[in-house]
């Protein structure tokens, strides 16, 4: 009988190269049901992935056995090389370096979950440098400005 019982939810983002708008409608689901793979094959549960044209929201439950750094990296490269390989999204140049993770308690997981959903109507109002500075104020993250995503 196993006893080990976690709770450990992250909402996880990151851009495309230099922020450029190229994850075009068409492809992105495609790509969300590849990350989705890959999270389901780390044994992560994954509550929403979505994204615009220059970055991705994913919510996900993360398996006690992973490392976060190392699921980013295998998520950020095996999706670069699916795409540029199925030619997904033609003016794709990669992933920018980095990426931000946030924690958030269970209880929160609905409102993250809806804010990921309305990511393009979110974005008709708000740039995503003011979103990530709200976030990262919003969880009290000190950050240098020349090195925001």
């Amino acid at each position: 009988m196993a006893s080990t019982y976690t709770s450990i939810h992250y909402h996880v983002i990151w851009t495309t190269y230099l922020r450029k708008p190229t994850l075009r409608k068409e492809g992105r689901k495609e790509l969300f049901n590849y990350l989705y793979g890959i999270l389901k094959n780390k044994n992560c549960h994954v509550h929403r992935i979505n994204g615009v044209e220059d970055h991705l929201h994913l919510a996900f439950s993360l398996h006690p056995s992973i490392s976060l750094a190392n699921l980013v990296k295998d998520m950020k490269l095996a999706s670069n090389q699916m795409i540029k390989s199925q030619n997904l999204f033609d003016a794709f140049e990669g992933w920018q370096e980095g990426y931000g993770a946030f924690t958030f308690g269970y209880s929160a997981l609905g409102d993250i979950v809806n804010y990921i959903i309305n990511q393009e109507a979110h974005h008709k109002k708000v740039s995503f440098l003011e979103e990530y500075v709200m976030i990262l104020n919003e969880y009290g993250v000190k950050y240098d400005p020349r090195y925001l995503l």
